[in-house]
């Protein structure tokens, strides 16, 4: 249900002052009867089911009044047809999570000023199918491709710097590796569904986001670079964080102390695996520049939309009406008859 005239809400506004008025009223201005003692006949006395009603008019009329302004506001209900014809894209992030990932050159961190940017990209395109993949030394999926991005969003805020601080995975930059992990998945969404066409989007993206050059993993960047040309997969590159020296958090003694150290990015390598695949490279030193290019990515592989709809209005005032009748009858009967007073 909508409302044609919404702003006709604020005379509800009104009732404040209103029941301001009322309770006071009813503090100052009621009559009363005064006793010896109210201990032993006042706290004993039963209220009887018409001074239980004492307030009902009173609550009627604010109801009423309630129910004219909804009328005046104009409800309307509307039987719609649509029919939407969406091409989704096959997006997969691959992220690196590599220790050098925690320099404070980005606020609070570089991996997490990733994942901030990286969970409102996926939050403004609802319908495309994004996957995950995390990389250090090694690279491994952290979520399939999915259109759920609730559980993608939560496994995205999951991601973290100490799987190779930790030992769980080798550390290092496998750009080649990433790549090549997520270009594998989207390469399983191109299946035959069994009537000659393929399974998945006609678009498909890689975002190669990492803040370090490749000395780790079996496969080069440019290696991974070609078969993702192979596939018809375009990769846009982000070469995140500053180079030369940058604050960084080290264990000292037990203590996190902040130490600057040499940050050096390959951003050439990045920009010939993007050329390789009519893809773009961007270069992000800090927070700004790198939601601005999200926001760029996010132009470029806009998802289309073919939509048909249909609208008839209908007039939904009547129950609004016929409730404030109903409400100002009752009154009129409370009032009158129910709780009569003498003159």
């Amino acid at each position: 249900m909508t409302f044609q005239n919404p702003y006709y809400f604020l005379l509800l506004l009104l009732l404040i002052p209103y029941i301001i008025c009322y309770v006071k009223w009813r503090r100052l201005g009621e009559p009363s009867i005064r006793f010896s003692t109210t201990t032993a006949y006042a706290r004993k006395a039963a209220k009887t089911w018409r001074v239980r009603l004492i307030h009902a008019p009173f609550l009627l009329r604010c109801l009423t009044f309630a129910m004219i302004v909804c009328v005046l506001a104009r409800p309307q209900t509307s039987n719609s047809w649509k029919n939407t014809s969406v091409e989704g894209i096959d997006i997969m992030l691959a992220m690196d999570v590599s220790t050098s990932m925690l320099a404070l050159d980005f606020e609070p961190n570089r991996i997490e000023a990733a994942k901030s940017v990286a969970s409102e990209f996926i939050s403004g395109r609802p319908n495309d199918n994004i996957g995950l993949t995390v990389f250090a030394g090694e690279a491994f999926t952290q979520c399939p491709m999915t259109t759920d991005h609730t559980s993608l969003l939560n496994l995205l805020n999951n991601v973290r710097t100490d799987l190779a601080a930790t030992g769980l995975i080798e550390d290092g930059t496998a750009i080649g590796m990433g790549l090549a992990n997520a270009v594998g998945r989207l390469k399983e969404e191109r299946k035959d569904d069994g009537t000659g066409n393929t399974k998945g989007a006609k678009s498909k993206v890689v975002i190669l986001l990492t803040d370090g050059s490749n000395n780790r993993g079996d496969i080069s960047p440019m290696t991974a670079a070609e078969i993702a040309k192979q596939f018809g997969i375009r990769v846009y590159t982000i070469a995140i964080g500053r180079e030369g020296i940058v604050n960084y958090p080290m264990n000292v003694g037990g203590t996190v102390q902040t130490m600057p150290v040499q940050s050096q990015i390959d951003v050439k390598t990045l920009r010939e695996i993007a050329a390789a695949t009519n893809g773009e490279s961007y270069r992000a030193t800090n927070g700004k520049e790198l939601r601005k290019i999200y926001q760029d990515i996010d132009k470029l592989e806009k998802t289309k939309f073919n939509v048909r709809k249909f609208d008839k209005h209908y007039e939904a005032y009547q129950p609004f009406a016929i409730a404030a009748l109903i409400s100002f009858l009752l009154t009129l009967i409370m009032r009158l008859i129910i709780l009569r007073r003498l003159p």
